[in-house]
């Protein structure tokens, strides 16, 4: 009886077809991750968070209105044109600034998402929103 020689050989097909599968899911999925502002929405009982002296605060104002912390006239509304031009330097002269928006419970959604597309615009990095504690909220 012939013995038969044993082999080392690894086979490598099935690792060849998960890295496949993996490559694919990560190229799907890697467009759908980078659209939109970073924006870390604020929970109800969330740590509260100061604001530093550099953060802008864009305001919603409860008929849609934008206003802005900067500038001489702040109780003005501004027109999109202005805020881009007004924030839009802004940020040209420091990226990594923080925008907060304050956004009134009565406006509807699309208005403030009309204002998170404004900073979209201008390229802006770092945006917060801001909350009232909710009253209901657990005490931790």
């Amino acid at each position: 009886m012939a013995r038969r020689k044993l082999s080392s050989d690894i086979n490598v097909v099935p690792y060849i077809d998960v890295m496949l599968v993996l490559l694919i899911i990560f190229m799907v999925t890697a467009p759908l991750m980078t659209q939109g502002i970073e924006v870390e929405l604020p929970k109800a009982n969330a740590q509260s968070m100061t604001v530093q002296e550099e953060d802008l605060i864009l305001s919603v104002g409860p008929t849609g209105d934008i206003f802005l912390s900067i500038g001489d006239a702040q109780d003005k509304p501004k027109s999109d044109d202005e805020v881009l031009d007004i924030l839009g330097k802004v940020i040209r002269a420091n990226p990594e600034r923080m925008i907060l928006i304050h956004g009134d419970a009565a406006v509807a959604y699309d208005r403030v998402a009309h204002a998170m597309w404004l900073l979209q615009e201008i390229g802006a990095k770092k945006v917060g929103f801001v909350t009232q504690p909710r009253e209901d909220a657990p005490a931790k």
